[in-house]
């Protein structure tokens, strides 16, 4: 099944920027009449036969559509550090797309190596994952922010003020005791979750004192140390394991 993404859906039409449209007619060679399947970014699935096959911008008329295509029954956010090795992290965006996230924010933290973030790359990585593993919402990559910043206010609008915040973070005081990811996640019964996740240096004990001030609650993901992205992508499969 191929998956081309429209910017833009009106009328009954969608249209394929340049991009997409080279693809679609120079690379896969559809022309006037075929039918193919286009997502918009927020869910829904159309199915359309292409009017103009231009390489410079497919326009397509909408036969069907499907709504919440490839869809998952939670909201994830997820919080993370950019690693030093850019390519790391991009490999987080790649994979948590697949398995499933809404929200990836980018956090600048005190022991941050990366303190400059561009998320432009990261977003066409993240469309080419969505249409790759057969979902029609585009995970929204937020602009970087401090992880104090996100924290305190930063968290996704629409999250639900009571939905389930979690913290890894190496949590050296035997008061603050951590529980592990997979219990956390089975005794949260809403939808809404966001994890945070660490540079390679972890957060600092001021940023953790502020997400636990927050409500945010401490897990770990085993005794294995991990890196930043695969501890980003496991929490990320965590999650997805438990609703589906």
């Amino acid at each position: 099944m191929e998956l081309f993404y429209a910017y833009e859906v009106s009328g009954g039409v969608c249209l394929l920027d340049a991009d997409e449209s080279g693809h679609c007619v120079r690379v896969l060679r559809h022309r006037v009449g075929d039918e193919i399947d286009v997502i918009d970014g927020l869910g829904t699935l159309y199915h359309c036969r292409i009017s103009d096959d231009s390489h410079k911008g497919v326009v397509a008329s909408v036969l069907s559509v499907v709504e919440g295509f490839g869809g998952h029954p939670y909201r994830l956010c997820i919080g993370c550090c950019p690693t030093k090795n850019n390519d790391r992290f991009e490999w987080f965006v790649e994979k948590a797309t697949e398995i499933g996230v809404d929200v990836i924010a980018p956090l600048i933290g005190e022991r941050s190596e990366r303190r400059v973030y561009k998320t432009d790359r990261a977003v066409r990585i993240a469309l080419s994952a969505t249409k790759q593993s057969l979902k029609a919402q585009l995970p929204q990559v937020l602009e970087p922010v401090s992880v104090k910043e996100f924290v305190a206010g930063a968290l996704p609008e629409d999250f639900a003020p009571d939905g389930l915040r979690l913290i890894a973070y190496c949590f050296e005081d035997p008061s603050v005791p951590r529980v592990s990811i997979k219990k956390a996640l089975a005794g949260f019964s809403g939808q809404d979750v966001t994890i945070l996740i660490g540079p390679e240096g972890d957060f600092s004990p001021e940023e953790a004192r502020l997400a636990l001030d927050h409500g945010f609650v401490p897990v770990h993901l085993g005794a294995s140390r991990l890196r930043t992205e695969t501890v980003a992508v496991t929490a990320a499969l965590a999650t997805y394991l438990r609703y589906m």
